[in-house]
């Protein structure tokens, strides 16, 4: 067994050099990166963060004027029979969003580019607000009604914005559904590695993989991810609904009690974020360009703004208009990075492990275990140090685990885009958890397969590459809808708002209009 998953790990040996050249180009290119200034730039860069100033300048810098909005929307009741709510789409959303990414990609991040790259996160999660705004608003206006739930997203507004073409929604949803598996197999052996290392951390004893500690802990997530997935997106949300704030309140809880123990080294971040915005320090290779594609490349994978994979949440949502959800998606942005990818940042660049005599030991840590060293360096105290230890893997967990079933939760929404018959959506649910299940054994078998990890940076830039063009397609359906959002002059949101066919929000009116009618009689 050993063998054929050393085997397959080896089969995507091609991949990290895919990856890495679609995020660099043209900057692998010495004739594009002799270009003062401009050489620094990959077309990833500016695609995501110039299209986040686009948007951001078009709508008037929505995800500020109106991030208030956001907050009312997400505490306002409100029935949920047909679809979910703003908040359990949220939820839902951010439980993709707020992932091991938080901690793994920053840690990374930090490593390769220095603590500059965080201030590039920043940035381009700023920006990326507007973006996130922009697709939301695409999937809500172009989404569809099945049974007693909505799908939209990415699948359902590329095929509208692509002339109605069956093609685009099949192509898409593929893209989607494959990307999606690709990363199923990293969040099934993050579970379980996790769940092991808390039980190391409690009972103070090595486990081995092949532990039967291990086999039990397998085969209950097995259990537990296929009885979830198969309750439908209601039952996945329900599940989101009670763990994202769970896992968001630990994890921001203790990484602030860790600030505040070492209060004297929150200068030291400040000013090593910005200094090494602009001139990184030489241990991490020196150069900006690197920097700052660190900062962007694992921001994307934290809250994927621009790649068009969290839209299927927003489409799922229940609102009044489709700008609503707009502002809500936006201000997951700003929770997974400016919240959550921040304090992850603050652990790993106060502890400054990589300037003391044990930076050799750090560095060729794996990612977790240097966030975890890091964090230990700012806790006093051997007991405490257990506790923080538990807690933030605990936290870990769950960010895997939420990732997990919403992977298969929207591949399933997807999938709608090209056929709705139970046959086809079993088929996406049996295959996830079978892939799921892969990855739990691989971690059984005490391998890690780094190369599948890379197939995550290939698939996010492949759908950023295919969504961006789509949102600038959609982009005067979105201004519009938004012109007529912030006007609330009571009209209706329909087709002839952004001058498109959007039959659901006709019919909603129209039922509204039949309302008020038998209301005056």
């Amino acid at each position: 067994m050993e063998h054929l998953f050393s085997a397959i790990n080896n089969i995507f040996n091609f991949v990290i050099p895919v990856s890495d050249f679609f995020w660099d180009f043209p900057t692998n290119f010495s004739w594009y990166a002799s270009i003062p200034i401009l050489g620094n730039f990959s077309l990833a860069v500016m695609l995501l963060i110039g299209s986040g100033i686009y948007f951001s300048i078009r709508t008037g810098f929505i995800q500020v004027t109106h991030f208030g909005k956001g907050i009312r929307i997400l505490a306002k009741k409100k029935s949920d029979e047909i679809g979910i709510s703003s908040l359990a789409a949220f939820f839902l959303s951010s439980a993709m969003r707020v992932g091991p990414g938080n901690i793994l990609g920053v840690t990374g991040a930090i490593a390769t580019g220095g603590p500059g790259a965080l201030f590039w996160m920043w940035v381009s999660a700023f920006f990326g607000m507007a973006t996130a705004y922009t697709e939301a608003v695409l999937a809500q206006i172009f989404k569809e009604k099945k049974k007693d739930e909505f799908v939209g997203g990415l699948p359902f507004y590329g095929k509208v914005l692509l002339g109605n073409k069956l093609w685009a929604g099949v192509a898409l949803s593929l893209m989607y559904i494959i990307y999606a598996m690709c990363c199923l197999p990293a969040q099934g052996f993050n579970v379980v590695s996790s769940i092991g290392q808390m039980a190391e951390i409690v009972t103070g004893a090595s486990m081995g993989s092949a532990s039967y500690f291990y086999y039990i802990v397998s085969v209950l997530l097995i259990l537990v991810t296929a009885y979830i997935a198969f309750g439908g997106i209601r039952k996945v949300t329900r599940v989101t609904d009670g763990l994202v704030p769970v896992m968001a309140v630990i994890y921001v809880g203790v990484v602030f009690l860790l600030i505040l123990l070492n209060l004297g080294s929150v200068p030291y971040f400040f000013g090593a974020v910005f200094g090494g915005a602009f001139t990184p320090q030489a241990v991490f290779g020196g150069i900006f360009g690197t920097v700052l594609v660190q900062g962007v490349k694992r921001g994307l994978m934290s809250n994927e703004a621009g790649q068009g994979t969290i839209t299927m949440a927003a489409g799922a949502a229940n609102t009044d208009h489709p700008c609503e959800q707009g502002c809500v998606q936006s201000i997951g942005v700003f929770l997974d990075t400016m919240v959550i990818c921040t304090l992850t940042g603050f652990v790993v660049v106060m502890a400054h492990v990589w300037t003391g005599s044990s930076a050799e030991a750090w560095f060729a840590m794996d990612r977790l275990p240097k966030f975890l060293e890091s964090a230990k360096v700012l806790t006093p105290g051997t007991a405490m140090n257990a506790a923080v230890a538990f807690l933030l893997t605990f936290c870990f967990c769950l960010f895997a685990f939420t990732c997990l079933v919403g992977m298969i939760s929207f591949s399933e929404i997807a999938a709608n885009r090209i056929s709705s018959s139970k046959k086809v959506i079993y088929t996406v649910r049996i295959v996830g958890i079978f892939i799921t299940a892969f990855g739990i054994a691989c971690s059984l078998a005490g391998i890690e397969l780094g190369n599948l990890w890379a197939i995550s940076d290939l698939g996010n830039i492949l759908i950023v590459f295919a969504n961006i063009p789509l949102l600038y397609l959609g982009a005067k359906c979105v201004f519009r809808a938004t012109a007529h959002f912030k006007k609330k002059d009571g009209t209706p949101f329909t087709s002839s708002v952004i001058g498109r066919s959007c039959p659901y929000w006709d019919e909603r009116a129209g039922k509204a209009t039949d309302k008020k009618t038998d209301s005056a009689r």
